[in-house]
């Protein structure tokens, strides 16, 4: 089971980084606080002081086709907001 799935790089995210020393990744949705913590800490080598999931309902879409009204939904995912110790930091472009 990989546990993280990527990290959400949004406006609001980079105030909560800027911030709070906050990051944000989309996990697996059968990951707890415990494993998630240690896949933070394991692949990015910083030391994590509080772990917040939250889950999301995927949104209810429709759309007019052809064949009449399609619906259907989007993907559910868990997020998780990773809190830092102080002076600590992810650099999510030092790879690319």
């Amino acid at each position: 089971m990989e546990i993280l799935k990527k990290p959400l790089l949004t406006e609001k995210v980079a105030q909560l980084t800027e911030k709070l020393n906050r990051y944000v990744f989309k996990v697996d949705h059968r990951a707890n606080k415990i494993q998630i913590k240690q896949a933070i800490e394991n692949m990015y080598g910083v030391n994590v002081t509080a772990v917040n999931t939250m889950k999301y309902t995927g949104k209810l879409k429709s759309r007019n086709t052809k064949a009449g009204l399609v619906t259907g939904r989007a993907a559910t995912y868990k997020k998780a907001v990773i809190t830092l110790k102080d002076g600590e930091t992810i650099d999510f472009y030092s790879t690319i």
